[in-house]
């Protein structure tokens, strides 16, 4: 059957996840795996809603950080690790 799983084992498997999830999160838990499992195909298929054209000839471009903010950075990243 499904990857060797015999049908005492495809049971087995229904009534432990009744158990855990009890009956009345059932729909939501397989329209959470059913959502999953779209997301994911899509995400293989490669359609994004990322928009990647490049910006026009016109606009400005994006700042670049001077050596005062990248130390601040830095610094509070530092800070940060060592809180944690």
């Amino acid at each position: 059957m499904l990857g060797g799983l015999g049908t005492t084992e495809l049971i087995i498997i229904l009534v432990i996840v009744l158990v855990i999830f009890g009956a009345g999160k059932l729909p939501e838990v397989g329209g959470a795996l059913g959502k999953g499992i779209r997301n994911f195909k899509r995400a293989s298929k490669g359609e994004d809603d990322i928009d990647v054209t490049p910006a026009p000839a016109g606009s400005p471009a994006p700042e670049s950080l001077d050596k005062g903010d990248a130390s601040q950075t830095a610094a509070s990243t530092e800070k940060v690790s060592n809180e944690a």
